[in-house]
């Protein structure tokens, strides 16, 4: 077959996260290395410039001090904490300290604002060319020859093609929940806040009947904190019951009594799936490929952990390995992406959903006991380093003897006898 030009190196569909996160890595790369010509990159997406984008969102995670993440990472911190807190539902607070990780807060507008300075560098350099295109992608078409981006107007081709937009599972999966959350980053007067009581979970909120919620609370300086409720549930909750549910938390969360003297300077707001459905890092290959050269990042690439609803981390692992492989000029279809997590761990999630669906009057778990319990009776890296999917076969173990035994062993059992009934 003749060969089709190609109008990039690689096209990059939707610029969130984890598209700028591979630009990140991607800048990187091509900074620490030379190149006989600069690498091509087209972003295709509705929203303005890399650098002009506002702030959106809140990303946090925990991260090796002394790492190679670590210093990729720290230029776009705004905050990192040695410790953290886990309040029960009984308003005890459990301190944690994370050695050797530190729990880290990445504002959006920072994380961009970093990225743009590294794309600039690295345009300056010679090592990379981006373009922008602020349409919306209608999709991608893929024969053996050639590898296409649909726009309203004409198409691009690349060979490679890396997509965020977000996309359906392959196929239904036994438990869904949704992490609902509504985050306001807040203002007081002065002293009012502790900079380094940084709040993981804070189960003393309302619970709803199906799932478990949580708030939590994470300070700038002595005077600014972002506070965020964040709800594991079937259904995303209504506007104004999630609004009533951050603003009963808000003074508790702050210490004070009344949130009438705070000042709102942000808000932020999602709903993340949390399912054990499959999601592909790629769509089937047409004939002729070995495999597709179209790579699906984020949460369409199974970034997102299914008990949890974390990404973050997973998302840098993607980034780290695609653009290395870009950088080193490998074809599509041959590029390897690390799985975002152990195939084991898709099991356990997969119990920890249906036994969070369930709920303590069906038979399974109550969802604030279970994370107490499971920070309360492993050291917290443990927990921690289980729900990047970092953990070995024994650390797994060790978590599951902490776990209510009763509601996993009828979690496993009713998941067994749904496998069996769809030939999973």
């Amino acid at each position: 077959m003749p060969t089709t030009t190609a109008d990039a190196d690689a096209v990059l569909i939707g610029g969130g996260g984890a598209s700028t996160a591979v630009l990140h890595h991607l800048a990187l790369h091509l900074l620490r290395q030379q190149h006989r010509r600069p690498l091509r990159v087209i972003v295709v997406d509705p929203l303005d410039r890399l650098a002009e984008r506002p702030a959106d969102r809140t990303w946090c995670s925990w991260v090796p001090r002394g790492s190679a993440a670590e210093a990729e990472l720290e230029p776009a911190v705004h905050r990192w904490w040695p410790t953290v807190q886990v309040v029960a539902p009984d308003g005890t607070a459990a301190e944690l300290d994370l050695a050797p990780l530190r729990y880290a807060m990445v504002r959006g507008e920072d994380y961009y604002a970093h990225v743009a300075g590294l794309v600039d560098l690295a345009r300056e350099r010679g090592a990379l060319q981006l373009e922008h295109l602020p349409v919306a992608a209608l999709g991608v078409e893929e024969d053996s020859s050639a590898t296409r981006v649909v726009l309203p107007e004409g198409a691009l081709v690349a060979p490679v093609v890396l997509d965020s937009r977000p996309a359906p599972p392959a196929r239904p999966g036994a438990s869904s929940l949704v992490q609902h959350f509504l985050g306001q980053r807040v203002r007081g007067r002065e002293g009012s806040v502790d900079p380094d009581r940084a709040v993981l979970m804070d189960f003393s909120v309302s619970q709803p009947e199906v799932g478990l919620a949580f708030g939590y609370c994470l300070p700038s300086d002595t005077a600014t904190a972002l506070v965020e409720h964040t709800a594991f549930v079937p259904e995303p909750l209504g506007a104004a019951e999630q609004a009533a549910a951050l603003a009963e938390h808000l003074p508790r969360a702050l210490g004070t009594t009344t949130s009438a003297d705070l000042v709102v300077e942000h808000v932020e707001t999602g709903a993340i799936p949390m399912t054990d459905a499959p999601f592909p890092q790629r769509p089937p290959a047409p004939p002729g490929l070995r495999r597709s050269r179209v790579v699906r990042l984020g949460t369409a690439g199974g970034a997102v952990r299914p008990s949890t609803g974390y990404a973050f981390t997973a998302m840098q692992r993607a980034a780290r390995a695609v653009a290395g492989q870009l950088a080193a000029g490998v074809p599509g279809d041959r590029l390897e992406v690390p799985h975002p997590y152990p195939r084991r761990h898709a099991w356990m999630d997969a119990l920890v959903l249906r036994a969070l669906l369930d709920g303590p009057r069906r038979g399974g778990l109550d969802g604030p006991e279970f994370f107490v319990r499971l920070f309360a009776r492993n050291p917290p890296q443990r927990v921690l380093r289980f729900l990047d999917g970092l953990t070995g076969p024994g650390e797994e173990l060790a978590l599951m003897a902490t776990s209510p035994r009763g509601p996993m062993l009828r979690a496993a059992a009713l998941d067994a006898a749904w496998r069996l009934r769809s030939g999973r």
